[in-house]
C-alpha cells in the first residue's frame, strides 16, 4: 500500500476493510522515520504492531 493512501485511511470518516498478510487490522498512524504503520489486528485490539507499507492490502469500504 502506498502511504497517501494509508494517510487518507486513517483520516477517513468511514472504516475500510484492510488486511496484513490475510489478517484484518486497524491502521492507527504512519511512522514517518521508516515507511511503516502501527497496526492492531481486529480480534485482538490490544496487540499493537509495526508492519511494513508493503504487506497492507485495501479490501474496500465495509
Amino acid at each position: 500500500m502506498k502511504r497517501d493512501r494509508a494517510q487518507e485511511i486513517i483520516e477517513g470518516i468511514t472504516m475500510t476493510n484492510v488486511q496484513y498478510h490475510g489478517f484484518p487490522v486497524y491502521l492507527k498512524k504512519i511512522n514517518e522515520d521508516n515507511e511503516t504503520v502501527t497496526v492492531f489486528p481486529l480480534d485482538e485490539m490490544d496487540h499493537e504492531q509495526e508492519v511494513d507499507l508493503d504487506g497492507l492490502l485495501e479490501d474496500g469500504p465495509s
